[in-house]
């Protein structure tokens, strides 16, 4: 997926007391029994980002806040499986990761991810290829497609590449152009506010020609 951003908000001294006994550059586990982010998500250690994104996607689409109104649980469970990708979805943090086997949420460790692996277990078995392409036809254009684009505009402060990480239905090269405009408009309007590292993407984005239908179909 070529995600790239910020260095991981992950610590590399929560292992500073271990005894030494591990191999260098063994994975220190987040706590005893605790589920890895790979087994949260349901998928291999091995997986390649393309592998891992459609995971993320089939789950995301299953707990999106269109499909379940007025469902805290689902919602507090999209949002955790935020956190997820946003350290999986990360080339940087995902390194990181693997490195050290520490993520810093509470969340995300201990019975809490034993939780959250079985949960999302059972919601992926739920999911089918019909069910994303009936999603992302509706979603793709659509005013919740808009929100939740300027959402994590605010959350990422621009940074796009980070963005793109966490936004379903979303291809940078089919996308960039599309969402740029909807960000420049928001950004005249005073919805929301430039930033430096938007304005770099843009920049970049400015000079490269559109896609000619950025809301076809895309192939799978």
């Amino acid at each position: 997926m070529g995600c790239k951003g910020r260095k991981a908000r992950v610590s590399r001294d929560a292992d500073a007391d271990a005894d030494g006994s591990e191999e260098e550059g063994a994975a220190a586990p987040a706590a005893t029994g605790s589920k890895s982010l790979y087994e949260i998500l349901g998928v291999e250690k091995t997986a390649s980002q393309q592998e891992i994104k459609k995971a993320y996607y089939k789950l995301a689409l299953r707990l999106h806040p269109d499909k379940n109104p007025g469902d805290e649980e689902a919602k507090e469970k999209f949002q955790q499986l935020q956190k997820v990708i946003s350290i999986l979805g990360d080339a940087e943090k995902r390194a990181l990761y693997d490195e050290t086997g520490i993520a810093d949420d509470d969340a995300l460790v201990g019975e809490a991810a034993d939780n959250l692996q079985e949960y999302f277990r059972t919601m992926y078995k739920k999911v089918t290829e019909a069910d994303i392409e009936e999603f992302e036809a509706k979603y793709r254009g659509s005013d919740s497609e808009k929100k939740d684009l300027k959402d994590l505009y605010t959350k990422y402060k621009g940074n796009m590449n980070r963005l793109f990480c966490s936004m379903i239905c979303s291809e940078p090269k089919l996308d960039s152009h599309r969402f740029k405009d909807i960000i420049d408009e928001a950004i005249a309007e005073g919805e929301l506010k430039s930033t430096k590292a938007y304005e770099k993407w843009a920049k970049k984005i400015s000079e490269m020609e559109p896609p000619t239908n950025p809301l076809e179909r895309r192939v799978k």
